[in-house]
């Protein structure tokens, strides 16, 4: 697509504002498909607090209509406009220009499977939410007329992990499914929280260890903390939620005690979880 002309002179309309400011920065961005691409320059007018997700849309209106970006609200809550910025995982919404000097480049998340410039086919992550037990209170708790009641601790810690807003930058940088391609072995950081929302609610009845050392492939991550990092909401994946699921994981399936139980086919039975209501205190 052509540059924008005033019908005036004929002079780019991005021009005109590049003389008003005297800044622009040159945007380096990924264009192709599954099939293949390569890095594409444009020279983007700059003005103050822009972010990257501003100069690509720019260049979506004024230079190439055909540019393909997913992206939402513009306010770091949708998860959408997830990308690789100078090859961080980054939200392009959250990326101000200023951060940066005279260049900049933006690349498809490298996890997963590119649909076309950059934009991803994220929709394995919702093959892997649709296999997770959901969660299920017991009957007893369902049938009690009360409202329920849980210790603060446990509404803060779940709380955290409901901030996710699935942007899949932590999916994204982990380097199990991003290096080693082990979809098939890890359902990765983003799902390790969805676990953990589930397996530290007091009022759930099911018991996903079973999952967590077998499909789920918690061993897997060797804790690097390279999925906190990214994370937009600052959820603390590796220190609140994996290696919590670790350690519930290895006390059930490697604790020698609970393995001569086992062996002597006696039941380990569930790990009781804190106090679930005002009543039991």
């Amino acid at each position: 697509m052509a540059a924008v002309l005033d019908e005036a002179d004929g002079v780019p309309q991005h021009m005109r504002v590049v003389e008003a400011t005297g800044r622009s920065i040159r945007l380096n961005v990924w264009r192709g498909d599954a099939a293949g691409g390569s890095m594409v320059g444009y020279d983007v007018p700059v003005q103050e607090g822009m972010v990257v997700l501003d100069a690509v849309l720019w260049v979506q209106q004024h230079l190439s209509g055909d540019l393909a970006v997913r992206w939402n609200c513009k306010a770091a809550k949708c998860g959408s406009c997830s990308a690789e910025v100078d090859g961080f995982p980054r939200l392009m919404c959250k990326s101000r220009l200023d951060e940066y000097g005279s260049e900049v480049s933006v690349r498809p998340m490298q996890t997963f499977p590119v649909v076309r410039d950059l934009v991803t086919d994220v929709s394995w992550n919702y093959e892997i939410n649709r296999q997770i037990p959901p969660f299920t209170p017991t009957q007893a708790d369902l049938e009690d007329p009360e409202p329920w009641r849980m210790q603060q601790q446990d509404v803060d810690r779940m709380i955290e992990f409901r901030k996710c807003i699935e942007c899949f930058l932590c999916q994204d940088v982990c380097h199990v499914l991003r290096n080693h391609g082990r979809q098939d072995a890890y359902y990765g950081p983003r799902f390790m929280i969805r676990m953990a929302t589930l397996e530290m609610h007091p009022k759930d009845s099911l018991d996903r260890r079973p999952m967590l050392k077998g499909s789920a492939g918690v061993g897997m991550c060797n804790i690097t903390k390279c999925c906190q990092d990214v994370c937009p909401e600052h959820i603390h994946i590796t220190d609140n939620a994996i290696i919590p699921l670790k350690e519930r994981m290895a006390d059930e399936y490697f604790d020698p005690v609970r393995a001569l139980a086992r062996k002597a086919g006696l039941s380990t039975g569930r790990k009781r979880r804190k106090v679930t209501s005002i009543k039991d205190v």
